[in-house]
């Protein structure tokens, strides 16, 4: 079965991507969200919904280029905030670990939708593991999503679309054959890497711990955290 390891902790492993109006974690807003949850039985839950945006908002034409979501698809296929909210509970819901490639960005945009929610209770106690951050420590830079795909011969299953459902199931395929090279993605749990260059992109996680991880693969940065 597919992360035995995960599984064995773990009620669910749960993968997810967003969307977003933008790159500004506190103004910018998550227009699409979508999550694949494996559980511990072996059964797949997946969910992909748009979301309606705040009053006088409205999603910029480049965003709209780029993933083809338009004010009228919000408008007319679009959930409410606390529905979303709701959805996500149940994928988060008992000892699950969720993950993301590049997971800081998904989970600050994560973390505000539910401030305005006052949901935010949902992220306490969940564990976090950065795929983009496992990635880094396997393969040379470039290190975007669909460099992880092709580098995994994952072409011809999945693809990076800038639409979060067909992203999510590109990084848990990632994820999956990641598992298969090297069965270390427990010792990534809370644990995210970071260009020294540009540092870290808003504010950090408090339940994450952060360690500069430089462009060419090297000693794990799970055993520089060990060292520090």
């Amino acid at each position: 079965m597919a992360f035995e390891s995960i599984l064995e902790r773990y009620d669910r492993f749960v993968v997810f991507d967003t969307e977003t109006t933008g790159l500004d974690f506190q103004r910018d807003e998550i227009i699409e969200f979508a999550a694949v949850a494996v559980e511990k039985s072996g059964e797949m839950r997946r969910m992909d919904e748009f979301v309606n945006l705040s009053y006088g908002n409205r999603v910029p034409a480049f965003i709209e280029q780029l993933t083809g979501i338009s004010d009228a698809v919000l408008s007319r296929e679009g959930i409410p905030k606390a529905a979303l909210c709701e959805q996500i509970a149940s994928f988060f819901a008992g000892k699950t670990l969720v993950a993301a490639y590049n997971a800081h960005f998904d989970f600050s945009f994560l973390y505000y939708l539910l401030l305005r929610q006052q949901r935010t209770e949902l992220l306490r106690g969940v564990e976090k593991l950065d795929l983009l951050t496992v990635y880094r420590d396997r393969r040379p830079y470039p290190h975007k999503l669909k460099d992880a795909v092709a580098a995994y011969s994952l072409a011809g299953r999945v693809c990076n679309s800038h639409r979060a459902i067909d992203d999510v199931l590109a990084a848990l395929a990632v994820a999956e054959e990641m598992e298969k090279e090297k069965p270390d993605l427990l010792h990534y749990i809370n644990l995210f890497g970071y260009s020294p260059k540009f540092g870290i992109s808003g504010k950090p996680i408090g339940s994450v711990t952060y360690r500069a991880q430089g462009f060419e693969p090297g000693k794990p940065i799970y055993e520089e955290a060990a060292i520090c």
